[in-house]
C-alpha cells in the first residue's frame, strides 16, 4: 500500500510539474505550424489576454500569465518583430509602455480559437464530461492552495 501510495504521488507530481502542459504546448504549436499560424504558446496566453482586454501594461501581462518581467520582455520583443503587438507610451506617465494588438494580432484570433479548440477536443477525447469536470474542479483547487 504504502509503495502503491508513493508511485502515485510521484506520478501526480510530474503531471503537475509539466508533462501534461509541455505534451498539450507541443501539439498546440504543432496544430498552429500546420494551419500557418507561427505563434507558441506562450504567445498564445498574451494574444488571449490582449483580445479580452487590448492596450494594457506588460506588467498586467505578467500577472495574467504568471511570467515574470524578463520572459514577457523577450516575448512582446518577438511578437513586435513578428508585428502582432506594439508597444505605445502611456499618455500620461511616458515612463509606462501599454502592448497594444496590432492589426495582424487583432487578425489572428478568429483562426487560432479554431485550432485551440482543436487541440483541447483532442486531448480531452475519450474522457467523459463528468470526468473533466472533476479534473477541472481539482486542478482549480491545487492551483488556489499552490498560488503566490
Amino acid at each position: 500500500m504504502t509503495e502503491q501510495f508513493k508511485f502515485d504521488i510521484q506520478l501526480i507530481f510530474a503531471i503537475l510539474n509539466g508533462k501534461v502542459s509541455t505534451a498539450i504546448n507541443r501539439k498546440l504549436t504543432r496544430n498552429f505550424r500546420q494551419n500557418g499560424i507561427e505563434i507558441s504558446p506562450e504567445q498564445w496566453t498574451i494574444l488571449l489576454s490582449l483580445w479580452e482586454k487590448d492596450g494594457v501594461t506588460q506588467q498586467d501581462l505578467c500577472n495574467a500569465t504568471f511570467k515574470d518581467k524578463p520572459s514577457m520582455t523577450r516575448l512582446i520583443d518577438n511578437m513586435e518583430r513578428q508585428h502582432l503587438v506594439v508597444r505605445i507610451s502611456d499618455r500620461r506617465d511616458r515612463r509606462i509602455n501599454l502592448i497594444h494588438l496590432t492589426k495582424t494580432g487583432r487578425e489572428l484570433e478568429d483562426k487560432a480559437f479554431i485550432i485551440a479548440n482543436k487541440t483541447m477536443k483532442e486531448a480531452l477525447e475519450g474522457i467523459p464530461l463528468d470526468e473533466i469536470k472533476i479534473g477541472q474542479e481539482v486542478l482549480r483547487k491545487i492551483f488556489t492552495n499552490t498560488k503566490d
